[in-house]
């Protein structure tokens, strides 16, 4: 049964919708709901790189396959299909990012870096210059029109909620895009596909990082960057030495496999990565506690809200109370896994209010010893 028309969430009097296609399941019900609706809909597809070449698997989106699968939806729903080579700024842009943020001790995230460049930015233009009255995606978030305007809330289904890597959207970008599966299950879009006949309606999930072969990102870095991976020495947050490492992209805070350190009384994890002496830090769990992250490159969507809120710091994580101070998220209580590199996504409630990147943490244990 097809759910609520998607006129609703289009502007009124839409008479044009540009479809963000990837070639997958859910963007594929997009444009059969935008073409439903009576507007004349488009699907784009941006290819970001060369399928052979960055990945030996399906479930990737944007490349060679699912080029392909977005096309024949396209052509099963009548509708016109447009792909755009930008496979340049996609490596410069994000594959290149990945590389030199590994490198510097930081954990990325690729798939904001993708959503704030190609995906919206490029699209974005392109959907502008297609004329048409707003460009729809396949992401699981609401956009809701509040009393100050559209606002992002997190979507439905908590298990699909794509909030955390869209937290970098602009107001402007909010004001013209539309998000029509943020109030559906996975399991309603995929019944939706099958009904409709789409070829796609069995086909499995994109992976987050489209372009690391079989996650192995260690391996992708040493391609990209070969004379930048050096091996360095495993210590305490004292100092002493515990062993080698084979260069510190092996490694992200919280980490504990593959540390091969013997004779500590209690397990070790990785606590921080320093890229300038080339090591990596370890300690007991305690020593992950985190009082604080100073946030860079904030995006604020909130408008004067200043009540409570809540703090995301993996896109896993569960939001817990937290507060803002002149640029600084503190914690209400100590925070695990922290790592700099990493997203701090900032809610009221259900709605996004914005959020930066975490450049550095504040250890809890230091606060407590002073």
């Amino acid at each position: 049964m097809i759910p609520a028309d998607f006129q609703l969430s289009a502007p009124t009097g839409a008479k044009r919708i540009v479809v963000a296609m990837s070639g997958g399941v859910d963007s594929s019900v997009v444009a059969a709901l935008a073409a439903r609706s009576g507007a004349e809909t488009i699907g784009v597809t941006l290819q970001l790189y060369d399928h052979g070449e960055a990945v030996g698997r399906a479930g990737s989106c944007c490349a060679g396959r699912d080029i392909r699968d977005a096309r024949a939806v396209c052509d099963r729903l009548g509708i016109a299909h447009y792909v755009f080579d930008h496979e340049s700024s996609f490596r410069e842009q994000v594959i290149d990012d990945f590389a030199d943020e590994y490198l510097a001790g930081r954990t990325p995230i690729p798939c904001v870096k993708c959503n704030m460049g190609p995906k919206f930015t490029d699209l974005f233009k392109l959907a502008r210059d297609l004329g048409a009255d707003c460009l729809a995606t396949g992401h699981y978030v609401q956009r809701v029109e509040g009393v100050e305007g559209a606002e992002l809330h997190r979507a439905i289904d908590p298990a699909r909620d794509q909030s955390y890597f869209l937290f970098a959207t602009t107001q402007d970008q909010l004001d013209y895009l539309r998000f029509p599966l943020g109030g559906m299950e996975k399991k309603l879009v995929r019944e939706l596909a099958a009904e409709l006949g789409l070829g796609v309606a069995g086909k499995p999930d994109s992976q987050d990082i489209c372009f690391v072969p079989d996650g192995d990102y260690a391996r992708l870095v040493t391609k990209l960057r070969p004379d930048a991976v050096h091996v360095g020495d495993i210590v305490d947050t004292a100092g002493r030495k515990l062993g080698e490492h084979g260069g510190i992209i092996h490694f992200t805070v919280g980490q504990r496999r593959g540390l091969e350190i013997g004779g500590s009384p209690e397990p070790l994890y990785v606590v921080r990565l320093d890229a300038e002496r080339q090591q990596v830090v370890v300690g007991p769990r305690r020593a992950l506690a985190v009082a604080a992250a100073q946030l860079t490159d904030i995006n604020w969507l909130g408008g004067d809200f200043d009540g409570p809120l809540t703090a995301k710091v993996r896109s896993m994580a569960k939001p817990v109370p937290a507060r803002m101070e002149s640029g600084r998220l503190v914690f209400d209580a100590p925070e695990y896994g922290v790592a700099p590199g990493q997203a701090a996504v900032l809610y009221a409630g259900e709605r996004v209010l914005g959020g930066g990147w975490i450049a550095e943490t504040e250890s809890a244990v230091l606060e407590a010893a002073a």
